[in-house]
């Protein structure tokens, strides 16, 4: 028993979810009804030629049309987690130990933080008020 063409493009789509799944790539899903699309061109009875075009246009065009709405839609997580970081500004946080090139490593809700020293001279142990946030880097001073 042989494997038909569009079993082929089903399993091939089967695993684009797979891995759209452990991955959390969105893209993949778009590429999987590309593939999908190859399938049911060979269920139709298009060759091997129609399969591929099908299978290129479907999953390119799912893929920039995708591209394209989410360029007018910024994401929201970026803002909510922006604004997040603004709750932390004017927080304080107590150092024990500085390193040589002024970074710490402080406790902060609940997870360990690096902590940059923001103002001029040589930081000493004491409470610390966050200034900004950078990335995993808190910016410290008095």
């Amino acid at each position: 028993m042989g494997f038909q063409d569009a079993t082929w493009w089903w399993l091939l789509a089967g695993l684009a979810v797979v891995f759209e799944l452990l991955t959390g790539t969105f893209y993949l899903l778009m590429m999987a009804l590309g593939l999908a699309a190859g399938a049911v061109a060979a269920h139709a009875g298009l060759g091997g030629s129609g399969q591929l075009v099908a299978a290129a246009v479907v999953g390119g065009g799912a893929v920039a049309l995708w591209r394209g709405l989410r360029g007018r839609h910024p994401r929201r997580n970026a803002q909510a987690e922006s604004e997040h970081h603004l709750l932390d500004i004017g927080e304080r946080v107590s150092i024990e130990q500085w390193r040589p090139d002024q970074t710490a490593r402080v406790h902060y809700r609940g997870t360990l933080w690096t902590a940059r020293y923001a103002g001029t001279g040589t930081p000493e142990p004491g409470i610390y008020t966050i200034r900004a946030v950078e990335g995993h880097h808190l910016l410290v001073d008095r």
